[in-house]
């Protein structure tokens, strides 16, 4: 015998032009949608790696670049600058500088390197985890920066490459926060002893673009734009490792 309600729901479907309404069904959650609900800041990136790496003598981890898409591709397109100088890629594409500071102990502190190089802050102006907070971009960067120092780890501080536009975010005019952000990381560099790898002397074409032939899209650099920036790199962890 059928209950009252389903009596009701065949009745109003047999009515001439009544449609019953349909629940809609949710798509599945992508893989990467998955992962973000899982293991927001990736700590599973690395994790195999890492437990490899703290076993290596410390002149094949002797610093840690810990970044975005920027760093990553560094590591993905040269990787003997990394394995020649002993140099560990811990860059991670599209993460902002909250989801660094939470895998900063596991991918830098725990490796126990020398020093460690950070490029962060481009995903935090384009808004890939939400508005971007100038005040909150600069307490990740600081809470960084107090971790590894009082880890005994020097610090480079990298100047954020520039960027007029982001493809896969237009119409934020990013160029001036980029240069904001900046000026603050030279001066909060200065403060805490820290070195400046600053990469807009070679990267910036005067307009806070990149220059020509020096980034595919504008923001992430090619063989070319990584070819100018490690030098650069170079004399910053030079610096850092200087004895004092």
């Amino acid at each position: 015998m059928l209950d009252r309600r389903t009596m009701l729901a065949v009745g109003l479907a047999a009515v001439p032009g009544l449609a019953l309404a349909q629940t809609p069904v949710p798509s599945p959650p992508s893989p990467e949608e998955l992962r973000l609900r899982n293991d927001w800041p990736f700590l599973q990136r690395y994790a195999t790696e890492n437990a490899i790496d703290r076993d290596l003598p410390p002149g094949r981890r002797r610093v840690v670049f810990i970044g975005d898409s920027i760093t990553q591709g560094w590591r993905d397109s040269h990787p003997a600058f990394f394995a020649d100088n002993g140099f560990l890629g811990r860059g991670i594409s599209g993460q902002v500088t909250a989801q660094m500071l939470v895998r900063f102990w596991p991918d830098v502190v725990a490796l126990k390197p020398a020093a460690v190089h950070v490029l962060a802050g481009t995903n935090d102006i384009a808004q890939n985890a939400g508005p971007y907070d100038f005040a909150a971009t600069q307490a990740n960067l600081q809470a960084m920066t107090i971790l590894a120092q009082a880890s005994g780890i020097a610090v480079i501080l990298a100047t954020v490459t520039p960027a007029a536009e982001f493809p896969w975010r237009p119409g934020l005019d990013p160029a001036a926060k980029v240069r904001t952000l900046n000026a603050w990381l030279k001066a909060y560099a200065a403060e805490r002893g820290a070195v400046l790898a600053d990469y807009t002397q070679v990267l910036d074409d005067g307009a806070g673009g990149m220059k020509p032939g020096l980034a595919y899209d504008g923001v992430h650099p090619t063989r070319e734009g990584y070819a100018v920036m490690e030098p650069v790199a170079l004399a910053a962890i030079a610096s850092a490792l200087a004895p004092k």
